[in-house]
């Protein structure tokens, strides 16, 4: 292997001060809703958001002088662009992002915020890879690869390092997988310091890079995820064989997961995940029978969320939860109905949060309207019998989807 322990080790000493050490705690409530010792490692508390610092960092401290007066460029849709561009405006290095289109755009103001100069450019990753490439020839920049990089690995490893000499209880760890350098650095890591240990690495169902790379499987590759901080087609050159020798399995998640994910950890550990943030603990979700009694260790690797999405994911697992529902109400169209339905609705100890009155439906007699209320719940069972108390007084009720 390109990477052994002790470049890892020389990383983090190399990088100690420049980035935090972040906080890890084993999570009590966590741990009783999964039956494993789950201990959560928040790098989402980076300055930047992100374990892509690290990395980012060791790399550009190994420049000669030379090196850093003709620049850097990167590739990224987002955490890696942040990462270079804070550290090589604190070093004074000149940088250059190229971000691929769709990337959120809170990612790219804060890359451009941290003083880089950033093209949007490319439908891909793999397009944004070779617009930064040919800039990097024109230009005699340093390309700073976020993943396929031996630096970049080890710097990334240093996260390992941190979970196991404050937790050398942990059996496992989940890691989320995009091109591979950080679960690459990580198994690196801890299988050096406990060679019991075991690696799992996560990906969305929709990119399953790594995997097939591994295991000669033949996904699907492609389509919207909101983990696309590991929405990646082609992993690392040198990351696969240090994943084929020591990462047990890579566990396929589905959105919907990722989105619990996010929720459950906005509501229990009062932390923001991004989507790839959240994959370790969707895959604890998805293989509970995997990991029950073990001392799994989970890396929140990131928590640049756009925050408009944040909001829809937090409503639409509330509604998946029944804790919001919507209903379709038929009632007569004369004075009065409103605030009766109101009153039974608040009586059932629930709340109305958006109501509309219809009386344009041509479907039904012109003396009757469409009510639509939104109502919130303290759970499903809840919302079942706000629904059952107003069919019951005599109204026609549908459920309707939330959104």
């Amino acid at each position: 292997m390109s990477v052994t322990l002790s470049d890892i080790e020389a990383a983090a000493a190399r990088i100690e001060g420049a980035v935090l050490n972040t906080p890890c705690h084993r999570s009590q409530t966590l741990s009783k809703m999964t039956g494993a010792n789950v201990y959560l490692k928040f790098e989402n508390l980076q300055f930047t958001a992100s374990f892509k610092e690290r990395g980012a960092l060791n790399k550009l401290l190994s420049l000669t002088p030379e090196e850093r007066s003709r620049g850097v460029i990167a590739m990224s849709a987002g955490n890696h662009a942040q990462g270079v561009a804070y550290h090589a405006q604190r070093l004074g290095i000149p940088a250059t992002i190229v971000m691929p289109e769709g990337t959120p755009f809170v990612k790219v103001k804060h890359t451009m915020d941290f003083g880089a100069r950033v093209l949007v450019e490319g439908a891909t990753l793999t397009d944004a890879y070779a617009r930064a490439q040919q800039l990097a020839q024109e230009n005699k920049f340093v390309f700073v690869h976020p993943y396929d990089d031996d630096l970049v690995i080890a710097g990334q490893g240093t996260i390992a390092l941190e979970m196991l000499r404050q937790f050398p209880e942990i059996d496992c760890l989940i890691v989320p997988v995009g091109g591979g350098g950080l679960i690459s650095g990580c198994a690196i890591a801890a299988k050096g310091i406990k060679p019991s240990i075991e690696i799992y690495g996560v990906e969305t169902q929709f990119y399953a890079a790594m995997r097939d790379a591994v295991t000669g499987e033949e996904h699907a590759i492609g389509g919207q995820t909101i983990a696309e901080g590991i929405a990646v087609r082609q992993v690392g050159e040198r990351c696969i064989p240090i994943v084929k020798e020591l990462v047990s399995d890579i566990i396929l998640v589905h959105e919907e997961k990722i989105e619990r994910a996010i929720a459950l950890l906005l509501s229990i550990e009062k932390t923001v995940v991004e989507g790839a943030g959240a994959a370790g603990f969707a895959a604890l979700l998805e293989r509970q029978d995997l990991f029950r009694g073990r001392n799994v260790g989970l890396i929140l690797c990131g928590g640049n969320i756009d925050p408009r999405l944040l909001s829809t994911v937090i409503l639409r697992e509330l509604s998946r939860e029944g804790r919001i529902l919507t209903l379709s109400v038929e009632i007569e169209d004369r004075p009065g109905i409103l605030a009766k339905i109101a009153t039974m609705v608040g009586d059932a100890g629930a709340n109305i949060i958006e109501v509309s009155h219809n009386r344009m439906l041509t479907h039904v007699p012109a003396k009757l309207a469409e009510l639509r209320l939104s109502i919130e719940a303290r759970d499903l069972a809840h919302a079942r019998d706000v629904t059952a108390r107003i069919r019951a007084a005599g109204y026609k009720v549908r459920e309707l989807p939330t959104g």
